[in-house]
Formats: structure tokens, sequence, C-alpha cells
């Protein structure tokens, strides 16, 4: 080597060892600068054990205050600390950032996090008649109220997105997020609700009611028995409830929710007004408890009465709930139950199975000639099987659309399985067989039933469905309202015995061989389901969203329901319908985040079993079809 080579290579180790020491030195004058300029946010993130050491060294090396929001709204959204409505509601407010601090956008981020209650969650921001966005959205369809959660916040300068009303929430409720009215003795309240009334005309409505129910249940006059009604007892009333608990991770909620659409007094005093007069009733109420156990799992546990993991996380968005569907493809129902489930957030994906003991129901009600059964018990066809209810559900939660004001996307796949039992007493067994059945007799039969589910929000559209299977549908107001049947094939001499509680009849008879049995009872199969879309016309025309043409949106849904037209074949005697479909549109103008106003046309069919030997009367004569055109329109007052 030579000597010029020699200084090369000591002057080019020189340099490289001043470039080491210079970046060295470099480092940690930038770690201790940026030690500094941590935010006081972040060090109480870093204090409570939210944030590592090493995540605030990589958020101290964010080039600015923006940049510094964004890396530490994703670390929160990794470990689900902030939903992904409140990742897209901070980084998609650059305006409302700007206004909260000149020079960082951390002010926002505190209410994202914490849920501060600020412009966002106070400002008018229009959507669909059936919600609002204030902090508790109240919803007029036939569901329970949603917890903030379950909804995208908007900004101030965003419209919504036709989103899902969704009755559960993924993930638990957070603590302080019902965000109460008032405080009594450390238990949040919180009421809320609407006053409803519509005008509703139906060109047949034989059975005299003022919401729809499957054709053929009756003979409809001449002239297919049209009515009309002003209606306001589907208003409703409910409080939200929060528990006071020294855990951060404790949240313990409930809820109370009563309506209007109950039973007719008949008083003294009501006799001439009974109209007017229905009753209120209990929709729900239950206790609910969500611990979180990791930043990405949490558990969850309800008792008490609210809507069914079976079928009805997706419910169509229209102006008539008194039915909601009931016999035309919806299935919903609301049971005393006690639910479990665990969520787990892998990151911009949230999985969450749950599983619940429900009240075994079936809808088996007393005869008319036992009424006092039915008002002293309900159904206890049900109970008398002697075994719960079991229901369940799995969830996937992610968000398919990022643009602010957008729900998360869901798939949902839901079960139900339980028994019902006819007991027959000793008195009630025909006299030919009471030798055979001297203590009486007793008939099961099952229920069961799966649905496949999607709600998929976008910006520009929304698109939510459901399709079921099952048997013995008819306390979940699908089947056709059929519940079971007695199969007759192969006995001689038959007999009826009637239940205790008046609400079946057991056919006894004699099998091939001679000997006195009594008919198994079987259920009635069914399939069916319905999809809507929702469509923001607003937020289309890039209305604004303080005006007053903010609050426009459109529904269009499809519906169907049918029951086994071979189950029905063997029925004694045979069923007359055996399927029908809903077909509805409804327009929604939203004044303002309290007020909405709806009108809606829809077309409700029933189609004949087209078995049966004589077809059902309609207008008077025999027909395939039963059909009624259902206008509906009015106001809804929110609070």
């Amino acid at each position: 080597m030579t000597r010029k080579q020699q200084w090369v290579l000591v002057c080019s180790a020189f340099i490289l060892l001043s470039s080491l020491a210079w970046s060295e030195r470099a480092v940690a004058q930038s770690q201790n600068s940026s030690q500094n300029s941590v935010t006081p946010l972040v060090r109480v993130l870093q204090a409570k054990g939210i944030l590592t050491a090493e995540e605030v060294a990589q958020l101290s090396q964010a080039s600015s205050a923006s940049d510094a929001d964004s890396r530490l709204a994703k670390l929160l959204l990794s470990k689900g600390i902030i939903s992904q409505a409140d990742y897209t509601q901070m980084l998609g407010e650059p305006a409302l950032v700007a206004a909260s601090s000149p020079t960082s956008g951390n002010v926002s981020l505190v209410s994202t996090v914490y849920h501060v209650p600020g412009p966002a969650a106070v400002a008018p921001a229009p959507a669909p008649a059936v919600a609002s966005t204030a902090p508790i959205v109240t919803v007029d369809s036939d569901q329970q109220q949603v917890p903030p959660s379950q909804t995208a916040s908007v900004s101030p300068t965003t419209i919504s997105a036709a989103n899902p009303i969704r009755p559960f929430p993924v993930g638990g409720i957070k603590k302080g997020e019902l965000k109460p009215a008032i405080t009594v003795a450390g238990v949040g309240i919180t009421p809320y609700g609407f006053l409803k009334a519509t005008f509703v005309h139906d060109t047949s409505s034989p059975g005299g009611d003022d919401f729809p129910l499957p054709g053929f249940l009756t003979d409809t006059g001449p002239n297919g028995a049209p009515e009309f009604h002003v209606k306001a007892r589907a208003s409703r009333f409910g409080t939200n409830f929060e528990w006071g608990d020294r855990n951060p991770n404790l949240t313990v909620t409930g809820k109370l929710e009563m309506d209007f659409e109950g039973n007719f007094n008949r008083s003294d005093n009501r006799n001439l007004s009974s109209i007017r007069s229905s009753n209120v009733g209990i929709r729900l109420a239950f206790g609910r408890v969500d611990y979180k156990f990791t930043n990405a799992d949490t558990f969850s546990a309800l008792f008490g009465q609210d809507w069914t993991p079976f079928a009805s996380s997706t419910l169509p968005n229209i102006l008539e709930t008194t039915g909601l569907g009931i016999g035309f493809g919806v299935l919903w129902e609301r049971a005393p139950q006690m639910r479990f489930g665990w969520t787990h957030n892998f990151g911009g994906f949230q999985l969450m199975p749950e599983l619940a003991v429900v009240l075994p129901a079936v809808g088996d009600v007393p005869s008319a000639a036992n009424i006092s059964n039915q008002l002293g018990y309900g159904e206890r066809q049900g109970p008398d099987s002697a075994a719960p209810q079991m229901e369940g559900r799995v969830v996937g939660q992610w968000q398919l659309d990022h643009a602010p004001g957008v729900a998360p996307a869901q798939l949902i796949v839901s079960f139900e399985e339980g028994h019902r039992t006819a007991i027959v007493l000793a008195a009630g067994v025909p006299p030919a067989f009471k030798a055979a059945f001297p203590q009486g007799a007793s008939v099961s039969s099952p229920t069961n039933g799966v649905t496949l589910e999607w709600q998929l929000p976008s910006h520009w559209l929304t698109l939510i469905g459901k399709v079921y299977s099952g048997s013995d549908l008819r306390y979940y107001f699908a089947g056709q309202l059929f519940s079971n049947y007695n199969y007759v094939v192969g006995l001689k001499g038959t007999a009826d015995g009637t239940s205790i509680d008046g609400g079946s009849t057991v056919v006894f008879g004699t099998n091939a061989s001679g000997n006195p049995v009594f008919a198994p009872q079987l259920p009635v199969r069914a399939r069916g389901g319905f999809a809507q879309i929702g469509l923001p016309i607003s937020r289309w025309f890039g209305s604004d969203p303080e005006g007053r043409n903010a609050g426009w949106s459109l529904y269009g849904m499809y519906g169907t329901d049918q029951a086994n037209t071979r189950d029905l074949a063997k029925a004694a005697p045979a069923g007359s319908r055996a399927r029908g479909d809903m077909t509805v549109g409804t327009l929604n103008y939203k004044l303002n985040k309290w007020v909405s106003f709806s009108f809606e046309e829809s077309l409700y069919r029933t189609r004949a079993n087209t078995a049966v030997l004589d077809l059902p009367l309609f207008k008077g004569l025999h027909q395939h079809e039963w059909r009624d055109v259902r206008s509906e329109g009015g106001a809804i007052f929110s609070f």
C-alpha cells in the first residue's frame, strides 16, 4: 500500500468516525428536544400505560403537529382505544383541528379519546329521518336506541351517510360514552324518545289494525275492507342509565324503554274512546356490564329484556314500525334473556361472538275461549318445554368506506334452537282414549333457525339485508305465522283433545297396529328475507349540512316470507296462505336534528296455498292473492 493510499484510508476513517459521533450527538439532541416537545396528552397516555416509551419516541419524531396527531390516531386505533369512526372524524376535520388550536390538533384529539362534547357532537348533522346524530341517537323504527359508538361521528362539514340503525353495540360500551343528562347518587340518567304522528290509508285491512298483517286471515267483505287511521301510539319513551364504578375498565349501563302500542282499554271512562286509549307496554328493560381486559379484548354481559341475538341485528329503515314486516320477511323479536359476548379487535377488524339463554317462547297463544290464560301469563307452551331457548350470533365489523360520516360495515350469522310442549290433562283426553292415557298426554316439537345478515354502508349508498331459514318461526313473525301441525297420516278413528292452555289441538287416534296413540306435532318450515337500499340524496348533491336541504334521503326495500307448502299440505286443516311479500319506498326529510317528516308508499301481498281445495276469500270471492296498497306519512319529533 502506498503512502498516498494510507493517507486516503486514514482520512476516510476519520471522516466516518466524525460523522458517527455527530450523528449520535444529533440523535441525542433530537431525543432531548423531542422529549420536551411531547404534548401533555401523550405524557398522560404514557403514564396510564396506554403508550410505551418506544411509541412515545416514535411520536416525538413527527415532522409536524398534524403528523403527530396522525401517528397517535393510528396507535390508538390499533390498540382499540378509539373506534374507526373516531379515527375518521379526527383526521377528516382539518378545519375543526385548526380552529381548536393554532399550533396543534390535540384539542380535537382530546375530545375524541375522552369523548368530551365538542362542536362535532352538537353541530347539526342531517341524517335519515329515523335517526338523530345527537350524542344519544334515537330511532323511529322498531329497534332500540343506538349507543354513540355505533353511529359514525359527523363533522359540521359532512352530511351523514344512510347508516344502518343497530340494536347491538360491537366492542362493548365505553365508560362515559352515554353522556348522562343528569347524575343522581352516582347514576347517570339520560331520557330519550320521540313523538310520532302519522296518517295511514290501507286498501285492505280486514282485521281493523293500523299496521299490516298477512292476508287471508279472514274474509274482507265485498270491497277489501279499506281503512284510514291517524295514529300517535307509535310514540316512544326511554331512559339510559350508567352506574359509576372506580375501575376505569368496567362499564355498567342499563336501559328502560316503553311504547303505547299495547291493548285498548275497556272501562266505563274509556269504552267510548278506547280507539285512542291504547296502553303503555314494556319494550326493553336490561342492565349491562362491559369489562375491557386488554386494548383488544372486551367482555360483555346483559341481563333483562332486549332484542334477540337471533335475527334482530338487521332491521329495515321504514316508517311503519308497529308491525315492521310481520309475515313479510323481516324477522325480529325482543325477549327476556341473559346474553354474554366477547369482542376481539384485530386492528381494523372486530369479531364478536355472543351467546344467550332466552325465555323459551313460540307464540302459540291461548284460544279466544281461554283469553284469561293469556291475560294471566301470556303463553306457556315454550316454558312448558322445561328447557331454555339458546340463541347466538357472530358479527364481524370493519370500515368499508373511510369517508367521514360513514358507519362500519357488518356481516352477521345468527341462530336459535328451542322446544315447545303442549300438555293435555286427563280431563281433556277424548273419551275413547282415556283408558290408554289415564294421566293425560304431552307432545313436543322443535323450533330452530339461522340467518345471514349484511350491512354495507358507504357515502354513496347503503345496502342491508338478511336471509333466513328455519322451522316454527311464528314467534319471530315469519313462516306466515304458522307454528306446528299434527301429523295425522296413517291414523284412524281420530279425535281431538285441547291443550291445558287452549292454544293447541292434540289429535288422538289408532295407528296401523291398532294401538292408541297421539299424533306427533311437527314444525312448519319457513324461509325468506329482505334487502334494502338507502340513498343519502342530500349528500350526493353537496348540500350545506347546516342548511334546510341537508336532510333528504330515500329508501327502497323488498321482503318475502314463505311457509313450506309440503308442511302446509300435511296440516289438518291445510294452511290457506303460503307466501307473503312487501315492496316499500320511503322518502325522509330531516328539518333539523330533532324534527323529521316522512312519506311511505308500500304494497303488501299474500299468496294462497294452492294445495287447498277451496281458495280463501278476498273481496267475497275465492282468490289466489290478497293485496294491500298502503300509504303512510307524518312527523317525528325526537329528543
